[in-house]
C-alpha cells in the first residue's frame, strides 16, 4: 500500500512540477492587470490591461491541462500526453477544476497503460504512440469526463445553490463556516464556485457575505506562502518559489495560487486551507465588515468598510493555515524527485526517428 501510494505521489509530483510554472507565469501577470486596472478590484476590459489580463487568464486556463497531461504522461509516457490534457480540459470547462483535472489525468494514464498491453501488429507498432494509443485514450478518457462526470458536477451545483438559498435564518457563524469551508476546499472547482457565487449575487444586497468570503478566497494561497516562509524546510524548490507568487495571488484575490501544495499534498494542505478560510471568514462575520465588491483579497480594501477587522481576518486565516499545514507536514523529501523527473521527462530529445 506504502508503495502504491509513492508511486501515486510521483505521478501527481510530475503533473504539478510542469504545471507550477502555468500558475506562476499567468497568476502574476493577471494579478497585475488587476492591480493596475483604474476601475478598481475586477478584470480589465478595455485597454493595454484587458490585454494583459487575457495573457493572464491564458496561463491560468492552460494550468489545468497541463496537470492532467503530465499525470498522464507520468503514468503512461507519450501516448498518455494528448489525452491527459483534453480530458483535464473537458474536466476544468465542466467545472470540476484542479481536481477534476487530476482525476481525468489519472485515467487517460491507467487508460491508455492498459491499452499499451494490447499487441499490435509489427507494421502498426509505429502508428500505436502517436495514433492508436492517443486516438482511443482521448475517446475512453473523454467519454468517462463528457458523458459520466458532467451531469453530476452539474447536479450538485444545483442543488449546493438551492441548500445554500434555503439557509435562511440559519445564523452568521455556521453561514460562514459552510461559506469559508466551500470557498477553499476545490479553488475554483465546482463547490468554490458555488459559495462565491452565493455571495458576488448578493454583493449589492448583503454586502457582509463578500466581507467574509472576501477574506475566505484570498486566505488559501496567503496562507500557503507564509508556511513556506514560515517552514521553508518542508517544502521543495519549486513550492518555496510558488509560495512567493501564491502570497501575490491571494492579495488580489486569486485562489488557485493554492492550488500547486493542494495538488502535491491534499490530505495535508485541503484541511488546512478549510480551517483557515473559515476563521478568515467567521472574524467578518461577526465584526460587521462590509465588503462592497465582487471580489476578494486585500486589492478591495478601497471598498470595505471596517478595514482594520478585514485585515486582520485575513493574517488570522492565512497564519493558521501555515501553522496547522506545517505542523502536520513532514520535512520535504521530494527535492530529488523533481529532479529525477527533469532529467527523465525527456522531452527535449523527442525526434521524429522516435516516433
Amino acid at each position: 500500500m506504502k508503495e502504491q501510494i509513492k508511486i501515486l505521489k510521483k505521478h501527481i509530483l510530475t503533473g504539478t512540477s510542469h504545471m507550477i510554472p502555468f500558475i506562476v507565469a499567468g497568476g502574476i501577470l493577471f494579478s497585475i492587470s488587476v492591480m493596475l486596472n483604474p476601475a478598481g478590484a475586477a478584470t480589465p476590459t478595455e485597454g493595454w490591461l484587458a490585454g494583459l489580463a487575457q495573457i493572464g487568464l491564458g496561463g491560468l486556463t492552460l494550468f489545468v491541462p497541463v496537470l492532467g497531461g503530465y499525470i498522464a504522461y507520468s503514468i503512461a509516457d507519450k501516448p498518455g500526453l494528448a489525452p491527459g490534457m483534453i480530458g483535464a480540459y473537458l474536466a476544468n470547462s465542466m467545472g470540476a477544476g484542479f481536481l477534476g483535472g487530476m482525476a481525468a489525468g489519472l485515467i487517460a494514464g491507467v487508460v491508455v497503460k492498459q491499452l499499451k498491453k494490447i499487441k499490435l501488429p509489427v507494421s502498426l507498432k509505429t502508428l500505436g504512440s502517436i495514433f492508436i494509443y492517443p486516438l482511443l485514450g482521448t475517446f475512453i478518457t473523454g467519454g468517462i469526463i463528457v458523458w459520466g462526470i458532467g451531469t453530476p458536477i452539474a447536479f450538485i451545483m444545483q442543488s449546493l445553490t438551492s441548500w445554500l438559498s434555503g439557509l435562511g435564518d440559519v445564523g452568521r457563524v455556521p453561514l460562514a463556516t459552510i461559506l469559508g469551508a466551500m470557498t477553499a476546499f476545490d479553488m475554483g472547482g465546482p463547490i468554490n464556485k458555488v459559495a462565491t457565487l452565493f455571495a458576488q449575487t448578493q454583493v449589492d444586497t448583503l454586502p457582509y457575505l463578500m466581507g467574509g468570503v472576501g477574506v475566505a478566497i484570498c486566505t488559501p494561497p496567503i496562507g500557503m506562502g507564509i508556511a513556506t516562509l514560515l517552514a521553508p524546510k518542508k517544502y521543495n524548490a519549486e513550492e518555496k518559489e510558488a509560495g512567493k507568487a501564491a502570497i501575490l495571488m491571494g492579495c488580489v484575490g486569486i485562489t488557485e495560487g493554492a492550488i500547486p501544495f493542494a495538488a502535491n499534498d491534499p490530505l495535508r494542505v485541503i484541511p488546512s486551507l478549510i480551517v483557515g478560510a473559515v476563521v478568515g471568514n467567521i472574524i467578518p462575520f461577526l465584526t460587521g465588515v462590509l465588503n462592497h465588491a465582487p471580489w476578494g483579497g486585500l486589492i478591495v480594501l478601497p471598498v470595505v468598510e471596517g478595514r482594520i477587522w478585514y485585515i486582520i481576518s485575513v493574517l488570522a486565516g492565512g497564519f493558521v493555515t501555515a501553522i496547522m499545514v506545517n505542523l502536520l507536514k513532514k520535512n520535504n523529501t521530494d527535492d530529488s524527485a523533481v529532479k529525477a523527473v527533469a532529467e527523465d521527462d525527456g522531452l527535449d530529445e523527442i525526434t521524429f526517428d522516435e516516433l
